[in-house]
C-alpha cells in the first residue's frame, strides 16, 4: 500500500505537533529552573545579610565596652592599676628545643 498525500500530511503533523510539544516542554523547565535559580539566590542574599548582622553583634559583644562592665558586675573584677602589673624578667640562655624534652 503506498502512502497517500493525506497520510503525509497527517504524519508531518504528528511530527510537528510532538517536537512543538517538545519545545514547550523545555522551555517550561527552563523557566522553572530560573524561578528556583532566582529563590536560591534571595535566599543566599537574606543568608548573607543576617550573617552579617550576627558578626557584628559578636563583635559588638565582645567588645571591651560591653566585657569590662560584666566582669565587673558579675564577677567582681576590676580594672587593674598601674601598681598591680608584675613583669616577670625572661631569664637570658640558650633556646630551649620543646621537641627534644626540654634538654
Amino acid at each position: 500500500m503506498q502512502a497517500k498525500g493525506r497520510h503525509w500530511l497527517l504524519l508531518w503533523l504528528v511530527v510537528f505537533v510532538a517536537v512543538a510539544m517538545a519545545v514547550v516542554a523545555r522551555q517550561t523547565l527552563a523557566f522553572r529552573t530560573a524561578r528556583q535559580l532566582r529563590d536560591l539566590r534571595d535566599e543566599r542574599s537574606a543568608l548573607e545579610a543576617r550573617r552579617a548582622d550576627l558578626e557584628r553583634r559578636i563583635r559588638l559583644a565582645s567588645s571591651r565596652q560591653v566585657l569590662v562592665p560584666l566582669a565587673e558586675h558579675r564577677l567582681g573584677l576590676h580594672q587593674p592599676g598601674d601598681s598591680e602589673f608584675v613583669l616577670f624578667p625572661v631569664p637570658a640562655g640558650p633556646p630551649v628545643d620543646p621537641r627534644a624534652g626540654g634538654r
